[in-house]
Formats: structure tokens, sequence, C-alpha cells
């Protein structure tokens, strides 16, 4: 594609993540999956430049207000190229420029964006939200949470995530898997915390390279890849995911039992739990069973206080993963937020049944609000006096140990997590 046919595309795909409820992300698959014709390399390009509008949206969003016009994904990305340094004789180049291009700039279109002109992407009147790309509502939240960090950290959730890998212990090692993919023209270094991570210097698709589809690596973010150490599950052990979607930490908490005891993966989505088949079969993983949670169900009265480890991976605001996806600060409410902590309550309610006296139930998010963190976990101590609270210790990394596992971008690099152990009296 050339660079025109690279920016209609862009305005399209952004087009259709602004109609569509669902996260960019899912938008943009189908995008190109409908679209054959876009190859690898030009699917990258046209994914940045969206992106590069999601992760300033609010910011481009003022400006436009500023100026007195809409935020169409084509002044947006127009935006968006002016502050990245084109001048509006290259953006209408770009606009003009062959038949699998976009339509040339109108009038209007030119004269505003020439108003842009001296100007840079932030302004000190700026509200402080839209400095840092957050909703009006949750900021407050998250002064409390961080105080005088609260820029550094904002700036470091503002970033593109890297790529990490967690390697396959039950086919490999971190040092062969590294040679494996250096092989492949893959650079990839050890993470700082987790013992089976493996960071890509740069973003680059590893799915179709031999060390992923014969199972020696999955795609696994580093603080991902920690909740499931802190599970700490040994070899003949029972252990339930309890919110296991497609299986990410259930493929780690395999690894970590040798294949050996027994692991349920729950869900209440079947294309979820049907999508983690393939993986687990690449992985060489056959100690899972798969349980579809729904109402009326009885498996988990029938299963009462039978398994030594409960993995609760609660559904979550997701403001730890905003790297990844930064369409979601712009679509979560302060409603949803309400909604997951009665979500993620009833679901603790229901997955502490399942924990064996002695055994341990690991409550974790991928949130940064305390909201459904250690409140949400105090809530639940009030509710279940014979629990208690058990300190991230070994094998967790010594750096990491404290009353909870507390993970940010600024802080370790990962995404944000976070995860609190409890165990059942005996």
């Amino acid at each position: 594609m050339t660079p025109a046919g690279q920016l209609a595309a862009a305005i399209d795909l952004l087009a259709e993540i602004e109609a569509d409820p669902r996260p960019a992300d899912a938008v943009a698959n189908h995008f190109f999956r409908t679209r054959r014709f876009i190859g690898a390399g030009d699917r990258r390009e046209v994914s940045s430049l969206v992106w590069g509008v999601l992760r300033a949206r609010r910011h481009l969003g003022w400006w436009l207000d500023h100026f007195g016009a809409e935020p169409s994904p084509r002044m947006l990305l127009g935006v968006q190229a002016l502050f990245a340094g084109m001048s509006v004789q290259k953006i209408a180049a770009a606009f003009g420029a062959g038949r699998y291009g976009p339509p040339p700039l109108t009038e209007a279109e030119t004269i505003l964006l020439e108003k842009f002109a001296g100007h840079t992407l932030s302004h000190p009147n700026m509200p402080e939200a839209v400095q840092y790309e957050v909703p009006d509502w949750i900021l407050p939240r998250l002064r409390a949470q961080f105080g005088p960090a609260l820029a550094a950290e904002m700036a470091a959730l503002a970033q593109p995530a890297p790529l990490d890998l967690r390697i396959n212990a039950l086919k490999t090692t971190r040092e062969a898997a590294a040679a494996a993919l250096a092989r492949e023209g893959l650079d990839a270094r050890p993470t700082a915390y987790s013992p089976w991570g493996l960071r890509l210097a740069n973003r680059q698709s590893i799915t179709q390279g031999r060390s992923f589809q014969e199972g020696l690596v999955e795609i696994q973010d580093e603080g991902s890849q920690l909740i499931a150490l802190l599970v700490d599950a040994k070899p003949g052990m029972r252990v339930a995911d309890y919110c296991a979607g497609a299986g990410g930490k259930t493929l780690a908490i395999a690894m970590t039992m040798e294949n050996k005891g027994h692991i349920v993966a729950c869900d209440t989505s079947a294309p979820r739990l049907e999508g983690a088949v393939k993986r687990l079969r690449r992985a060489g993983v056959h100690n899972v069973e798969q349980h579809l949670l729904g109402a009326g169900d009885k498996w988990t009265k029938r299963q009462a206080q039978k398994f030594d480890r409960v993995l609760v991976d609660a559904p979550c605001t997701g403001t730890g993963t905003w790297r990844r996806n930064p369409d979601a600060r712009l679509r979560l409410s302060e409603e949803d937020l309400q909604e997951l902590l009665a979500k993620q309550a009833m679901i603790l309610d229901q997955a502490q049944k399942l924990t064996k006296p002695g055994g341990k139930l690991v409550y974790a998010t991928c949130s940064l609000l305390d909201d459904e963190n250690d409140v949400q976990v105090e809530s639940f101590l009030a509710r279940y006096p014979n629990f208690k609270r058990i300190p991230v210790a070994p094998p967790a990394p010594e750096a990491l140990h404290g009353p909870s596992l507390r993970l940010t971008p600024r802080a370790h690099g990962t995404d944000g997590f976070f995860a609190a152990v409890l165990e059942r009296s005996p």
C-alpha cells in the first residue's frame, strides 16, 4: 500500500472503532480479516497511525474543540500528523494522492489545520484529566493512589507496552528459548522479575515462528506471569482457575505443576474456554479440565473445599492495561466501576467455597484502583474471618515482597497488576 492508502485505511479503521462498542483491538482484528489485501507490514503502519490517535485522543479532541471543529477521523489523524512534525502541505499531499488515498482536504479542513501552526500537543489551559488522558471522574482516585508520583505513573501508562513472552518450562529453558528466538532474528532478553519471562527489543510478529508454533513460548505480559507465580501451585495439587478466560495463566500454572495434578479452568464464556484448547495442545499441557459456569450451576457446591489453590483473576476496569488498550480510557464510566465491584465481590463469595482448609485463594486484577484491590480484599476478609492475608513471599522475587503484589508500568515495566494471597484457616 502507498502511504496515502495506509492513511485511507487508518481513517476507515478509526471510524469503525469510534462507532463500535467493542474494544479497539477486536474491531481492528475484524477490520483486517475482512481486508486480506492489507499485508502484515501495512497492518502495522495502519495500526500505528490509529493507536497514535487513541493514545492522544483527549488531547486531540481538546484542540479540535478549542478551534470549534468536530473530531472527525480525518481531522484526528491530520492533527496528529501535524503534532508529529508534518507540514500542512505534506498532509494535504497525502490526502489527495492517488485513487486509493482519502479524498483531498476541503478548504475548511485546510484552514483548520493551518490554525495549529506554532502549537504543541499540550497546552497550559488543558484540564489535568486531559493532560493525563484519563476520564475526569477517575482522576481523584488515581491521585489518591499515587500522590506525588501521579504524573510519572500516567506518563508511563501513556507509552506503548513491550512484547513479553513466557517460556514453556515443560519444553525448554529460558536460555534455550532465547537462543531459538535469536535464530529467528528476534532479540529476546530476560525480564527483571519473572523467572520465565523474555522481552523482545521491538514489537514484532512471532506467532508464525517456529518457537511459538512448537509451544516453546507464549505471549504473556511479565505481570501476568507473576500472578501465576504467586499461585505457587505444586505438582499433584488440585487448582481452580476460576476466571480462566483463554487460559494464559492456566498454561503457566500447569507448567509450575509439571503437568501433574489437576487444574479446572472455569469461565462463563464458552468461546473464551474454547479459545484455550489450541493453546493447551500447543504447549503440551494435559492436566487441565474445562468447566463452563452458568446460572443454576451446582459444580461449585459439589466441589466445595476440594482445591489447594484457587485463582480469581477477576473482571476489572483494566486500568493497568491502558498501555495496550488506550481506547478503554475513553469508554470506562463510573457506573462500570460500580458494576464491576459488585461482580468481583460475588465471584469471591463463590470462589472461596472451593478453597480447602489450609488452601490459598489468590485474588488478582489488572487494575490500578484501590476500590478493586485492597478495598475489595478488606471487604472480603470482613465477610470471611476464616481467611487471612498472607504476605507476598517466595517464590516471588524479594523486590516484590510485601502485604500484596502491586505492579505498575513506571515502577516495574509491566502492566499494572494487583494480587493478594488469602489463606483459609486449617
